[in-house]
């Protein structure tokens, strides 16, 4: 067995044992059907799903419906954590509209680029491999569970309150960041069709004042979710907060930003125009690029 397979085999047991964790954490004084808390019983479907999702990719040897299939999974989980609910309130309706809006749109966009694309190049050396391809699918199963939890424990838990200001600053926070994302992901899509920026870096518009934007809109976005779901939580709930802090950890420290700036360093690094682009401007939180240099809306 090569070393990236022992390494993928050694991290399924601890992507479980941390889900474990966190349904059993989320499940406190939650609701439950036939004894089972809603709460654990949400998360397993999450991982029902992707066990499903891997077994026709990795038949099939396609990454294509990798990204939607973890949307659908946001989507399916939240709707059934509503649904099994004894209480449904108007905060649990609000974070259901929220993830809907946010999981369609962003799916919905990921399967349209692959689909264009025709492949991800990130599963080139991984889908070959049933362990380390089972751990893609693993992990999405945990980004899933521990990005969402604060909403599943805030729709499942037996505290309820009355939308107030709490409710109003999180869904600004998360417009905020649902927009910032947004217009991040047209604005690199617009700039990708024309041919002329074939090869290119973008560096216009939002990307002009950061170099992630729709990173630091999807982090703003998770932070929203969670100051919604704050004045309901009570003891072990508490660790659901981890939601906007795992965001933000991996999406600046393991899969997100290191990758693709090792991407870009690989492929444009020592080009005059990219070296100050870099130097200029934001890695992550958008802000007017350095040196008074002119901002290319």
């Amino acid at each position: 067995m090569e070393k990236a397979d022992r390494s993928a085999l050694m991290a399924l047991p601890i992507v479980i044992l941390v889900a474990l964790g966190v349904a059993l954490a989320g499940s406190q004084g939650g609701a439950s059907v036939l004894g089972v808390p809603v709460f654990a019983l949400a998360v397993a479907v999450v991982f029902v799903i992707q066990w499903v999702g891997f077994i026709a990719a990795y038949v099939l040897q396609t990454e294509k419906f990798y990204d939607l299939t973890g949307s659908i999974t946001y989507i399916s989980v939240t709707i059934m954590a509503v649904l099994l609910s004894p209480v449904v309130d108007g905060r649990s309706v609000l974070l259901l509209i929220l993830v809907l809006i946010w999981a369609g749109r962003l799916g919905t966009f990921l399967f349209r680029r692959i689909l264009k694309a025709g492949k991800d190049a990130r599963f080139d050396d991984i889908k070959v491999s049933f362990v380390r391809f089972l751990n893609t699918w693993m992990l999405q199963g945990l980004w899933v569970t521990l990005t969402l939890a604060a909403a599943l424990a805030a729709i499942t838990t037996s505290t309820r309150k009355e939308l107030g200001l709490f409710a109003l600053m999180g869904t600004l926070v998360w417009v905020f960041g649902f927009a910032i994302e947004a217009t991040a992901d047209a604005q690199k899509s617009r700039f990708r069709v024309k041919p002329e920026n074939k090869g290119q870096f973008i560096d216009t518009g939002l990307w002009s004042w950061s170099r992630h934007p729709n990173y630091f809109g999807e982090i703003v976005i998770w932070i929203g979710v969670a100051i919604i779901a704050l004045p309901v939580l009570r003891g072990w709930q508490w660790v659901t907060l981890i939601s906007p802090v795992f965001v933000t950890l991996l999406l600046t420290r393991i899969s997100g930003v290191p990758i693709l700036e090792k991407r870009a360093d690989e492929k444009w690094g020592g080009q005059e125009d990219y070296e100050a682009y870099k130097e200029q401007t934001s890695v992550l939180i958008p802000r007017p690029p350095k040196g008074g240099s002119k901002t290319r809306w």
